[in-house]
């Protein structure tokens, strides 16, 4: 049995002590007063759930909450989204030309298309 994060045990604990420090005079008045209490706060939730579709209709049902929800968001992800366009670049790889390859046109030629398209993000706030 989990109730609200308590265990069985846990549970046993705190009927025992409140046996122990309230008294088995009172304890059937102070477990009444909770009943009432736990009964009103339901009342409270439900009117208050009522209202609040009836105040905003089918817009707060159409709320896709769980896509509003910030544990789903990862900085470095919207970071590097904000910095790079929605399209990813192209993955090239790349080879270093050697000293006697640089002097071939061909050489030089193949460095330029191994260049990605377009430039590398900078932001000149943050240097």
């Amino acid at each position: 049995m989990n109730f609200v994060g308590i265990n069985g045990g846990e549970l046993i604990v705190i009927v025992v002590l409140a046996l122990v420090l309230i008294g088995p005079e009172r304890l059937p008045h102070y477990a009444g007063q909770l009943a009432a209490l736990v009964r009103q706060g339901k009342v409270a939730l439900r009117s208050a759930k009522e209202r609040m579709d009836h105040e905003f209709g089918d817009e707060l049902r159409d709320v896709d909450w769980q896509k509003l929800d910030p544990r789903q968001y990862d900085p470095r992800r919207i970071v590097k989204e904000a910095l790079l366009d929605d399209e990813p670049a192209p993955r090239t790889t790349r080879r270093t030309a050697g000293y006697a390859d640089a002097a071939t046109p061909t050489a030089a030629a193949a460095a330029a298309d191994a260049s990605p398209a377009r430039p590398v993000p900078f932001d000149d706030e943050a240097t």
